[in-house]
């Protein structure tokens, strides 16, 4: 078995675009549509009805409306599709899976004093998955930019003999070497100098200017991306009831997420003069955090018909481990050689903190008795005051001057409505998602509709909803030298079932 090596990099030597940047801050900071079958049938439209386990995420004072303690676990079956377009070529892919969606329950207590003001109080936990990371595709055509630039770019400044080795070190000596002392860009330098795909302009130990191995011309790519992973919180909740118009909640959140992303380059060129012709360029992610976040929340009776919530969620304090291994691969046909750069090394960079944004949601609800309802929910939310910790370190101060030239505040709206027909209930909902991106090119904005069924069996509620998604993104292949994009249009959709109790 071959031995694993650990470097940890330190946060002063990081360079540019290495494990943490923009878009682990938008991915980590946006949720997905989640929860009960009943929830998910209205969009989520859910912030003034509560009397939903769901509905406590959006606004902790739902939990007040309970007329009775219960308890509601949710499974999910969830597809993604992708269509992926970049330069000449097309792909489609889908994945799916089955997903413990939601478990939670509610404890009411009612007074048992007719002139006490606070009617009931309740307590409630509940933990939803709110959002899962798992997402493949492959982005495949020609272009007129290889990945030589990618390594460029890193190299240009970095001293010749920092890259070669001495008497007695290997590969991957060299490579610890520079990750413990130089950073990450200096080991991108090296796997380029290594492999063959860049060379010094002079053979002077203190060279730090670089050329290109690869001729210009067009380059067959294949860039495939795989990751799995979710994003869980656990409500731990309290609210109240005041009168027979006002309830108040708060909700202490306990937020944990894994994530894996594995990406591989395949890069093949038969251009002229060229000394490498095959480039297979292997990167590995593995993420893990937990965090604390906490929401105030009221829902108000305006009048028997009528009632408005207002939440209020305060940032999440993520704190995030990350590891990454590499190894390159590269072919000349001049030479009839491969060369391999695998210098089996786990990169561990220090524990940091990541800010998310904070939420404004109003909502409005209104009831028609017992035949339905139609519930409104807007959101708002600023993705540029998202933030790395700590932002001294000149590396976050970069990557946060880019989130707040680059993010901007995206306001949500969903709508849903239910009728109620005896024992059966019938669902519907539509919701609509700004991009957070000040540039929409880079990710689109979300629209989504879902539609559900509950029945009543009396000790026993279950529910049954399908909701669609989809938006348009035009991810980068890397955030350096190949900065290329690939055009995808995601769908998601899922399949949700839901069965409540009385406790």
């Amino acid at each position: 078995m071959k031995k694993i090596y650990l470097t940890v990099i330190a946060l002063l030597v990081m360079t540019l675009s290495q494990a943490q940047d923009i878009t682990d801050a938008v991915r980590y900071s946006t949720d997905q549509l989640s929860g009960t079958a009943r929830f998910r049938a209205m969009s989520g439209a859910f912030g003034a009805l509560g009397g939903d386990l769901s509905a406590i995420s959006i606004n902790p004072a739902g939990s007040a409306i309970f007329l009775s303690s219960a308890a509601t676990v949710t499974l999910s079956y969830n597809e993604r599709k992708n269509d992926t377009r970049y330069f000449n070529g097309n792909t489609s892919n889908s994945n799916s899976d089955v997903y413990f969606d939601q478990a939670g329950a509610v404890l009411v207590f009612n007074s048992t004093k007719d002139e006490n003001p606070w009617r009931k109080f309740t307590l409630g936990v509940n933990y939803s998955q709110n959002n899962s990371f798992d997402d493949t595709y492959l982005a495949q055509g020609t272009s007129s930019k290889s990945i030589d630039s990618y390594f460029l770019d890193y190299a240009n400044g970095v001293p010749l003999e920092l890259l070669e080795t001495i008497d007695g070190e290997s590969l991957t000596d060299l490579y610890l070497f520079l990750g413990e002392n130089e950073g990450y860009g200096a080991q991108q330098a090296f796997l380029g100098y290594q492999g063959f795909i860049i060379d010094p302009l002079t053979d002077d130990p203190s060279n730090t200017s670089y050329s290109s191995s690869i001729t210009p011309g067009n380059f067959d790519q294949q860039y495939s991306y795989a990751a799995t992973g979710l994003n869980g919180k656990f409500a731990f909740n309290f609210a109240t009831k005041y009168q027979d118009f006002l309830h108040l909640g708060i909700n202490l959140n306990a937020h944990f997420m894994n994530y894996d992303r594995a990406t591989r380059l395949f890069e093949q060129n038969s251009n002229a003069g060229s000394s490498t012709n095959e480039v297979i360029f292997s990167n590995n992610l593995s993420t893990t955090g937990n965090g604390f976040s906490f929401q105030l929340g009221s829902i108000a009776n305006v009048s028997d018909n009528v009632r408005v919530g207002l939440t209020y969620d305060s940032p999440t304090w993520y704190s995030i481990s990350e590891q990454t291994t590499q190894r390159l691969e590269t072919f000349s046909s001049e030479f009839s050689e491969s060369v391999f750069v695998n210098p089996d090394v786990i990169n561990a960079y220090p524990e940091y903190t990541l800010k998310t944004p904070g939420k404004l949601t109003g909502s409005l609800a209104v009831l028609f008795g017992d035949s339905g309802l139609i519930s409104f929910d807007y959101s708002y939310k600023d993705f540029s005051n998202t933030e790395f910790r700590p932002s001294d370190d000149l590396e976050f101060a970069f990557q946060n001057n880019l989130i707040n030239d680059n993010l901007k505040a995206a306001s949500t709206y969903r709508v849903g409505g239910e009728y109620r027909i005896d024992k059966w209930s019938l669902r519907g909902g539509y919701r609509f998602e700004e991009s957070p991106y000040e540039n929409e090119f880079i990710m689109g904005n979300l629209n989504g509709y879902s539609a559900g069924v509950g029945y009543d069996f009396g000790a026993i509620k279950a529910g049954i909803s399908y909701d669609n998604s989809s938006r348009t993104d035009n991810p980068q292949l890397y955030q350096v030298g190949l900065t290329n994009s690939a055009e995808i249009n995601r769908d998601f959709s899922s399949i949700v079932l839901s069965l409540s109790f009385g406790i």
